[in-house]
C-alpha cells in the first residue's frame, strides 16, 4: 500500500492552531484494489508527471479544496481551475475548475475501477466524478457514511493521520456559502510518503 500526504491550511493559517505541528492529513491507498485510480492520486501529490494537456502542472500542490458540505464530504483536486469545474488526470485532460472538467494522469477522464469499497465510514477518499468513467483529478472525502455514493464513485483510500487530530472536522466545519469554502482551504505541500 502507498501513503501520501496534504498539508493544509485554511485561510492562510494552520488548520488546528493548538497542534501547530499537525497541519497534514495522511492517506493511505488502496492500490492493491483499485490500482489505477491509486496511481492517479499518488501520481498527483507527487507531481512527477509534469505538465497536463491543459497547460498545468499535474500536482495538487497550491490547489484548493474548493466545495465543503458539513456532514457529508469535503472535495478538492480542481488543480486547473480551482472551482470544481476542472482538473486533469495523470492519463490526460484539463477543463474548466468547477466539479465539470478534469484531467487525470491517464488523459481527460479515466473509468471507473470498481466499487468494490464502500462509503461505509467517516475519512474515506473517492474519486469525485461527473457520472460513470469521469474520474480525473478531483477527489472527496466523507465526513460520515455515506451509503448513496455506492456504485457511483470509486472509494481508493482513507485517511490514516488527520481525522484523530481533526484537521478533516475543520476543513469539514469551515464557513461555506453555497458549498464554497468563504475562506481558502489549500493544499499548500503534498508529496508521498516513504514508509508508514
Amino acid at each position: 500500500m502507498s501513503y501520501c500526504f496534504l498539508r493544509i491550511t485554511i485561510g492562510g493559517k494552520k488548520p488546528i492552531p493548538e497542534t501547530p505541528d499537525k497541519d497534514y492529513i495522511v492517506v493511505e491507498l488502496f492500490d492493491h484494489i483499485v490500482p489505477q485510480t491509486a496511481e492517479n492520486f499518488r501520481a498527483l501529490c507527487t507531481g512527477e508527471k509534469g505538465v497536463g494537456a491543459s497547460g498545468c502542472k499535474l500536482w495538487f500542490k497550491g490547489s484548493l479544496f474548493h466545495r465543503v458540505i458539513p456532514g457529508f464530504m469535503i472535495q478538492g483536486g480542481d488543480f486547473t481551475m480551482g472551482n470544481g469545474r476542472g482538473g486533469e488526470s495523470i492519463y490526460g485532460d484539463f477543463t474548466m475548475g468547477n466539479g465539470r472538467g478534469g484531467e487525470s494522469i491517464y488523459g481527460r477522464k479515466f473509468a471507473d475501477e470498481g466499487f468494490e469499497r464502500k462509503h461505509d465510514r467517516a475519512g474515506l477518499l473517492s474519486m469525485a466524478n461527473a457520472g460513470p468513467n469521469t474520474n480525473t483529478s478531483q477527489f472527496f472525502i466523507t465526513l460520515a457514511p455515506q451509503p448513496g455514493l455506492d456504485g457511483k464513485h470509486v472509494v481508493f483510500g482513507q485517511v490514516v493521520e488527520g481525522m484523530d487530530i481533526r484537521i478533516v472536522e475543520a476543513i469539514g466545519s469551515t464557513p461555506t456559502k453555497n458549498d464554497k469554502p468563504k475562506l481558502d482551504v489549500k493544499i499548500v505541500q503534498c508529496g508521498q510518503l516513504q514508509s508508514k
